[in-house]
């Protein structure tokens, strides 16, 4: 195989799903790759999370922890989760495992086959996480669209993997949410290609997502009008 992979897991508060999570990124690992790494970012976590990351990775030298010293939300975390990746080939996802982790074998064999930099996936039906959210997703994505000419059909959805070489010839900026955004539209100025697929879609069963909060929708227009002038360079 020769296939040299990281996958990155930002958490926050997330004892619930921790352990799976890592068992099933462990398996998929095991499958499609000869050397591989976990990331875990722990986010400031207030219930067990960073305590049972440590033990994880005491059991498994392959399965890093970052603790972050403040609460950085998703693009702080993801930033501090890429910055110590090693691998050749990184994955970003959600502890709540959003999608089949097996349809990261997929996702490796499409982005050799189609040599690209970049796979940004989509769902198929996200209609089963509630009207409020579906609805928000819509006219976020054709914001991003109309605003930075980028033609992807699930901006914000977790599941991204690229060329770990990419981060060398970008910098992301975003503290929030609108990474996901400012990782696509950076990576395609850098010259990057970019394919998408479609996979089905597993909404959270415990815990709570704040991703349609107000403050987060909020922070989300903040940064985008921030980086707006550079990305738009």
């Amino acid at each position: 195989m020769g296939r040299s992979v990281s996958i990155v897991f930002p958490m926050y508060n997330e004892e619930d799903y921790i352990h799976r999570a890592v068992r099933a990124a462990w398996i998929i690992l095991g499958e499609i790759a000869d050397d591989w790494e976990i990331v875990i970012v722990d986010d400031k976590s207030t219930d067990r999370t960073g305590e049972l990351a440590d033990t994880l990775a005491r059991e498994d030298p392959r399965i890093r922890v970052v603790h972050n010293e403040v609460n950085r939300k998703l693009g702080g975390s993801l930033r501090a989760g890429y910055a110590v990746a090693t691998k050749d080939l990184v994955l970003y996802t959600d502890a709540d495992l959003p999608f089949d982790l097996q349809e990261l074998g997929r996702a490796v064999r499409l982005l050799e086959y189609q040599e690209a930099d970049v796979l940004s996936a989509y769902r198929f039906d996200r209609t089963s996480e509630g009207f409020v959210r579906t609805v928000y997703s819509f006219f976020y994505n054709l914001l991003i669209r109309v605003v930075f000419s980028l033609p992807i059909k699930d901006v914000n959805f977790s599941f991204k993997l690229f060329r770990r070489e990419l981060l060398s010839k970008i910098e992301l900026k975003s503290e929030g949410s609108f990474i996901d955004a400012e990782f696509l539209v950076r990576a395609r100025k850098a010259g990057a290609s970019i394919i998408q697929i479609g996979v089905d879609y597993f909404p959270r069963s415990r815990g709570v997502s704040t991703l349609s909060s107000p403050s987060v929708i909020a922070k989300i227009l903040r940064e985008m009008a921030q980086l707006y002038r550079e990305l738009r360079r």
